[in-house]
């Protein structure tokens, strides 16, 4: 009786491991990528290739949580972004680089607002080569909002 207990409670210790989220902050996203500078230098904007680490190679195609600000980008009202700033301070306004935000696609539209602190998680997706979307993504996101 007590083996057939030890081997079930290994086995739903084990399933829920597997499926377990990783945790990630800011720093993580910050130290996970550098960048290569082509030949002649980069204009300003220009998509510079990303080498990622091998911690966020790992995390490639697994779910992640991760908290930030909701961006809407004007103009398209489906493109959605986290960042680890709000949008007064963000990326796009010279703070930080472009490691600092996240794409954000949703199977339901959010019901966030701009600037909301919120927590997401989704599937880690890199982007090696699109210079039409960020260096990283979060596919098939959920989240909250937090209150502070």
């Amino acid at each position: 009786m007590i083996k057939k207990l030890s081997l079930l409670l290994f086995f739903i210790c084990s399933t829920q491991l597997t499926s377990a989220q990783a945790l990630l902050d800011w720093e993580d996203m910050i130290q996970g990528v550098t960048y290569t500078t082509p030949e002649g230098g980069a204009e300003l904007g220009e998509f510079l290739t990303p080498t990622y680490t091998k911690k966020m190679l790992a995390l490639e195609g697994q779910e992640i949580s991760i908290t930030g600000y909701f961006l809407v980008l004007e103009g398209q009202k489906d493109s959605f972004m986290l960042s680890n700033n709000p949008m007064a301070s963000c990326f796009f306004c010279g703070n930080g680089g472009p490691e600092t935000i996240i794409e954000l696609y949703f199977d339901k539209r959010p019901n966030f607002f701009m600037d909301d602190l919120i927590s997401v998680k989704g599937t880690l997706k890199l982007n090696r080569d699109d210079p039409d979307h960020t260096y990283y993504t979060i596919e098939h996101a959920n989240g909250f909002t937090i209150k502070m």
